[in-house]
């Protein structure tokens, strides 16, 4: 029986891959810094390994991940969120045979930074928003002229963002931003798998319900030209493996990307669970959709719910709303993983409660990327 090592358990996501390649007869290991997690509690998953969390020390991460994958004897490592930042730099300290699941480090990092995402859309002929380096003249001058949109280059989760009025003083110059035009339209989401440049399955979605910046509630639809904006890029790149993009629509139907995120988004939730597997293993193989077209995270509306209090229709509609979307992760013969969540994810669930921060965004943390870590020399 393969193994398959999974670099992240805490969120949903996680669990429709282990159960996914637990259904194609693969044993499923899970490598995490917490002790306890969402996925851990499925019976789909074989063994949970304790390891460094990559924000503390990212070298120390990538050589408990090698040693992980020698061990298990892993034939595939799939990164599930983003750890991919740190993921995509373990290849120089596996073995030939074991698969890593993720482009080059080089790629992944650009595609990441918002400025490099930026041009390699304009580059391959992609409606893009006009952006600048924040403490540029070309910044302060579009920021003059136009309402804008400040984002760190490298954040995720909303971390950072800023919507300005047109003539509002931009912050000062620190961590490094984009000073990006802003357009109106509606917000969607996509995520796709990929093989050599060319689309196995792309999920079109738009949040349903929002805690902070971070969609808990979603809705698949149909997007043709979204859908031919992301099949454009893949080619471009020649794409393979997991990648999620951000739009906004403008009035006359345009798509503008405004955020690839190198990686899985919640999106997969929509594809059949079992086509996920033998897609990544096949790369002829599509992805079905799940026939639910709206889906949420019952415990992130549950956490939305209590803050609803005092404010009735908000409550009325985050109560609606709970009561008639499925949830990600339930499943009847695999119970535990939505059941346990409460205790699972603990740590996750009070430190936003305290911080007043959304799930999502703590959630990661402790992985936070550097754009300046650097890969291992050795395995330790």
């Amino acid at each position: 029986m393969p193994t398959v090592l999974l670099t992240l358990g805490r969120l949903p996501k996680a669990l429709d891959l282990a159960r996914s390649f637990h259904a194609a007869g693969w044993r499923v290991v899970i490598a995490e810094p917490h002790h306890r997690h969402l996925a851990g509690a499925s019976r789909t998953v074989a063994r949970t390994v304790a390891v460094t969390p990559p924000a503390e020390d990212q070298a120390g991460y990538l050589n408990d991940l090698a040693r992980v994958a020698a061990q298990e004897d892993a034939a595939l490592i799939l990164p599930v969120s983003e750890e991919i930042l740190h993921v995509a730099a373990l290849p120089r300290l596996l073995p030939a045979k074991t698969r890593l699941l993720a482009m080059p480090l080089s790629l992944i990092q650009q595609v990441h930074d918002k400025a490099g995402f930026v041009e390699i859309a304009r580059d391959a002929g992609l409606p893009v928003p006009q952006s600048h380096p924040l403490g540029t003249p070309d910044a302060a001058a579009l920021a003059a002229a136009q309402a804008v949109v400040v984002k760190l280059r490298h954040g995720c989760s909303g971390r950072g963002l800023l919507r300005l009025a047109r003539g509002m003083p931009l912050p000062a110059p620190g961590e490094p931003a984009l000073v990006q035009q802003m357009i109106e339209g509606d917000e969607f989401s996509t995520c796709s798998l990929a093989h050599a440049g060319r689309i196995q399955g792309t999920a079109t979605y738009r949040g349903t319900l929002i805690s902070g910046s971070v969609a808990i509630g979603f809705e698949r639809v149909a997007h043709p030209a979204i859908e031919d904006w992301v099949a454009r890029f893949v080619a471009a790149t020649g794409w393979s493996g997991f990648i999620a993009f951000d739009f906004i629509v403008d009035q006359g139907g345009t798509p503008w990307g405004i955020e690839c995120n190198p990686r899985l988004t919640s999106g997969l939730h929509f594809f059949e669970t079992a086509d996920i597997a033998p897609a990544i293993l096949d790369p002829t193989r599509p992805l079905r959709f799940r026939p639910e077209p709206r889906l949420q995270q019952f415990w992130s509306v549950m956490t939305a719910l209590s803050e609803a209090m005092g404010d009735w229709p908000r409550y009325r509609r985050v109560l609606r709303h709970l009561v008639t979307t499925p949830d990600v992760t339930w499943r009847l013969d695999d119970p535990l993983p939505l059941l346990t969540m409460p205790w699972t994810a603990w740590p996750i669930l009070s430190a936003a409660r305290r911080s007043r921060r959304p799930f999502g965004e703590v959630a990661m943390l402790d992985f936070t990327f550097s754009a300046k870590a650097e890969e291992p020399s050795t395995a330790a």
